[in-house]
């Protein structure tokens, strides 16, 4: 079986809604519930990385675990990569990346991932889930993935390409969820890459990764989680999840 463990980078200055860490669902911060879904798959041990002491402490009295990190770095990638340093696990063969800002993520899609990286061995495994709204082609903030063949739930094809708008609908497109499984030598050898003109102009680390020649698999996510990007994303998130309690 393979040993991963899950990193979450977090940090309070969001450039569209700072403070969204602490942010409150049911009583409890949403980078908590994160941190609470992450155990929960019960896929590896679970730190958070982040700058900010106030998120150590709220994740701290959560029963969470924090790695503090430093305040001067450009992606998420370099972040968790920090943090595994300061961790010095051993014999790791994954690192997971799950984004802080998805209180909601599927306990299961992150399970049918570990099961698929422990198949593959993918140097980078990822999810994406279907597009159930055709208008979100157009959304420049859900992130799509193009891949080589259409995505099942027992196949990992290849990424193509990620877009923020598509325009070409004969494609194998899917919405782009934003987990990362890497292996430690693969995440070092993109964090010390310098970041390309696509990356920088679209917004997507990963182009990073596949412009040099870095491959990444794409398994089926059968939930798409809601990002808390705005304000009106988190009240909407808020409102759903505490009627559903």
């Amino acid at each position: 079986m393979s040993k991963t463990v899950i990193l979450i980078p977090s940090r309070l200055s969001a450039t569209r809604l700072p403070g969204k860490p602490l942010l409150k669902i049911n009583g409890i911060s949403i980078i908590s519930h994160v941190v609470k879904k992450a155990k929960d798959a019960d896929i590896g041990e679970v730190y958070v990385a982040t700058e900010d002491k106030e998120i150590l402490e709220d994740v701290n009295s959560n029963g969470g675990k924090v790695i503090l990190t430093s305040n001067k770095h450009k992606t998420g990638s370099d972040r968790i990569f920090e943090c595994f340093e300061k961790l010095d696990l051993k014999d790791l063969d994954y690192i997971i990346n799950l984004q802080g800002d998805e209180p909601n993520i599927n306990i299961d899609d992150l399970k049918h991932l570990k099961k698929l990286i422990e198949l593959n061995k993918p140097e980078i495994g990822t999810l994406a889930s279907k597009i159930q709204d055709k208008s979100n082609l157009n959304n420049e903030n859900i992130v799509k993935v193009i891949t080589d063949k259409k995505i099942n739930d027992e196949n990992f094809p290849i990424a193509l390409d990620f877009k923020r708008i598509v325009k070409n609908l004969d494609l194998n497109i899917y919405h782009h969820l934003g987990v990362y499984a890497y292996k430690p030598k693969v995440l070092k050898k993109i964090i010390n890459l310098k970041q390309t003109r696509n990356e920088i102009k679209d917004r997507l680390e990963q182009l990073r990764a596949m412009e040099n020649g870095i491959k990444i698999n794409v398994a089926l996510a059968n939930f798409c989680p809601v990002g808390v990007d705005t304000m009106e994303d988190y009240l909407e998130l808020k409102k759903k999840l505490e009627y559903n309690c």
